[in-house]
């Protein structure tokens, strides 16, 4: 999937990313480029600069201009800006493979709302990785009787609670661990999960799973509920009032949850006032909590309620 991320890039950054070991290529997490700065490669646990040969030490590599970040992005687009114009008010650009491309530059205002944002001057371009079975440890303490338990999967940022979250979908929508499927509905807020492309996903969420893609997670849940009759609804980052409205409207009408929340532990969802109330009320029955030691999504607890 890198490859698409090289067709992309300028023909002389690609010629020097051709000659980077294939092992950093494929741990790589992140490519960062501003201008006026050295493109910086990150991995989980390192970066890099590049340079003529391959990689150097960062700061020390090829400093990126105006020309190749508006290369990138005419490239990312089909030539056509006006047509990434609603994507650039988020704040990122998907394209094929999956891999987002988060931007920065002049925002543009029109009567207090974020309009789009213009004079791009640093892009970070977000490598999307599958980890296809990450999840199957996971599924058979969030089923019972005969269902699959509304689950809050915890985590601090960047330890791999989106990618166990499509795992389970991916997994539930197969029925591989479980030996029974289930319909997934996916409310894809940031375009985190499938990483749709042209409305398409990138990622593989399973042969049973509807994503709609960029929807507010309120609304999409909604949505999914009138239209796609799902058992399931998966969503990502959880926070707002209206979200946990919401999940409290699926569920009662018996559709299961799984979401994520930023946090550490249990203590931190406890300090969460509408969030607290419904673990009170015991609406989720599983809480999953993620650390990354020894490494990215690793599963620390799995707790009942």
């Amino acid at each position: 999937m890198i490859n698409t991320i090289f067709e992309i890039l300028p023909k002389h950054i690609k010629n020097i990313m051709l000659k980077v070991n294939p092992r950093i290529i494929n741990e790589l997490e992140e490519i960062r480029i501003r201008v006026n700065q050295p493109i910086i490669l990150r991995t989980h646990e390192d970066e890099f600069g590049i340079w003529n040969n391959g990689i150097c030490a960062t700061g020390k590599g090829y400093i990126a201009t105006k020309m190749d970040v508006d290369g990138i992005l005419k490239f990312a687009s089909g030539f056509s800006m006006y047509a990434i114009e609603d994507e650039l008010r988020s704040g990122f650009i998907t394209v094929a493979g999956g891999h987002r491309i988060g931007v920065v530059g002049k925002a543009i205002i029109d009567n207090k709302n974020l309009k789009t944002i213009t004079n791009i001057s640093a892009i970070n371009i977000r490598i999307a990785r599958e980890v296809i079975g990450s999840a199957n440890k996971i599924i058979p303490y969030i089923h019972k009787n005969k269902r699959i338990c509304n689950t809050l999967i915890v985590s601090p940022p960047k330890c791999g609670k989106t990618t166990i979250l499509r795992d389970i979908i991916r997994n539930l929508s197969n029925g591989e661990t479980l030996g029974r499927s289930f319909t997934v509905g996916v409310v894809d807020e940031r375009s985190e999960i499938a990483a749709c492309y042209m409305g398409i996903p990138q990622n593989d969420l399973g042969m049973r799973t509807d994503v709609l893609d960029a929807a507010p997670k309120a609304e999409g849940i909604s949505i999914l509920l009138r239209s796609m009759s799902p058992e399931i609804i998966a969503v990502d980052e959880i926070g707002r009032d209206e979200d946990y409205k919401a999940i409290f409207d699926a569920l009662i009408v018996g559709v299961s949850i799984i979401c994520t929340i930023h946090g550490n532990n249990l203590e931190d969802c406890y300090n969460k006032p509408l969030l607290k109330d419904m673990l009170d009320k015991k609406l989720f029955e599983k809480i999953v909590i993620l650390s990354n030691r020894p490494k990215v999504g690793t599963v620390n607890s799995i707790i009942d309620l």
